[in-house]
């Protein structure tokens, strides 16, 4: 049965995936090596300079969203990614002890970043056919998550090779877009709609409440989630099902596994919240498991599949920089004041105030329509039937 979920992998790579997987990987690995660089560099960041980081990001993603489709798609990702390789030169300037260089550097960083990513984004969802977004963006979490992890080992804290090494992995690639562009060239007529429009819109709605929920709420209980082995443990489950989460997501649906991450995710913390302190080992180790498995799949699902399939096929780069806003947004608060939540309530507390807000946030997605399209659910129930039919067959035959 489960061959049927499986069908059609063979086809992801042509040259259009592989590009667009490239291209995204590139940026998500270039700018979480950017947050583990400016805290090697200076351990203690002040509050004022990750509020200019992510301001900075989030206002250049709504701006660029806004005005990078006046423009030519491949010239605007160009300029884009030239951008990156000059904010990642700024690392020289670095030496731990100005604050204002390293306040005037973040906020660079965090426009750089802003300005192009919902055009990536949506370059990205233009180039991967809806049936088959899933998967490919399973690929390109797993791809980045191990570039991140490389990246985070070979870094070190010497600002001058720190931003040599960023600058040539952004040059990297520009090299690949250069080379793919013309290819990959994607023209639109349709009229590009306004936020007021976009969140005027249900089912958009329906799907930003939850994510929006999760996102604010779940990275007050960062600060206490695994370490050591059990955060390895957690990370690796994580990865494999990204890949597992990305195919599910088009076989069974957006909904359904919007639906298991979130349920998961509140079943880890009120299994934590009702373990008591300290929190048995084997519970621990349940959790890392289950959080992994959900944060892959709903990673998948909200950061780069979901916001292209709401799009309708028109303009998406306002469904991203509006879609994955949340997920800067509770970096902030993950790095502002998750310790200040850890200190303030009880870990049992804590947890428990986590799981009834994400059992919470999964009843707007009970009333959201399906986001993909029924023909290729048709479709996929119809190999899935055929693959168990085909199975009896076999087993009788």
């Amino acid at each position: 049965m489960l061959r049927g979920c499986f069908s059609g992998i063979h086809s992801l790579g042509n040259k259009k995936n592989v590009v667009s997987t490239i291209l995204v990987g590139n940026a998500f690995v270039w700018y979480y090596a950017v947050l583990n660089a400016l805290t090697s560099i200076t351990p203690s960041i002040p509050l004022w300079v990750w509020f200019l980081h992510f301001s900075g990001l989030i206002v250049s993603a709504f701006v660029g969203a806004s005005f990078g489709r006046r423009f030519d798609r491949s010239k605007f990702l160009i300029v884009w990614l030239i951008m990156g390789i000059v904010s990642s030169a700024t690392f020289s300037a670095l030496d731990g002890t100005s604050l204002v260089m390293v306040g005037l550097v973040s906020l660079f960083l965090g426009l750089t970043l802003g300005f192009g990513m919902p055009a990536c984004m949506s370059y990205f969802s233009d180039s991967v056919t809806i049936e088959s977004r899933g998967r490919v963006s399973g690929i390109t979490m797993l791809g980045s998550g191990i570039g991140i992890a490389v990246f985070g080992s070979l870094l070190g804290t010497d600002p001058f090779l720190i931003g040599m090494i960023l600058a040539v992995w952004r040059l990297i690639g520009l090299s690949v877009f250069l080379w793919a562009k013309d290819y990959r060239r994607i023209e639109r007529q349709e009229v590009e709609p306004s936020y007021k429009q976009i969140f005027r819109q249900q089912h958009f709605a329906l799907y930003f409440v939850p994510w929006l929920m999760f996102s604010l709420v779940n990275y007050f209980a960062v600060p206490m989630m695994p370490d050591g082995t059990l955060q390895i443990v957690q990370t690796a489950f994580m990865g494999a099902s990204a890949v597992l989460g990305g195919i599910f997501v088009d076989s069974l649906g957006r909904k359904r596994i919007a639906i298991a991450g979130f349920a998961m995710l509140g079943l880890g913390s009120a299994v934590l919240g009702f373990s008591g302190n300290p929190v048995p080992y084997v519970i621990r180790c349940f959790n890392a498991v289950i959080d992994g498995v959900a944060w892959g799949f709903l990673l998948v699902l909200f950061i780069l599949t979901l916001w292209g399939d709401l799009s309708h096929f028109r303009s998406s780069d306002k469904y991203y920089a509006l879609g994955v806003m949340p997920f800067f947004a509770s970096k902030l608060l993950e790095l502002s004041v998750g310790d200040l939540a850890v200190r303030i309530m009880s870990s049992s507390a804590l947890f428990s105030f986590t799981a009834f807000f994400l059992f919470l946030a999964v009843l707007p997605l009970v009333y959201a329509p399906e986001t993909l399209p029924e023909k290729v659910m048709k479709k996929r129930e119809l190999t899935l039937y055929v693959a168990k039919a085909q199975e009896i067959a076999e087993k009788y035959y």
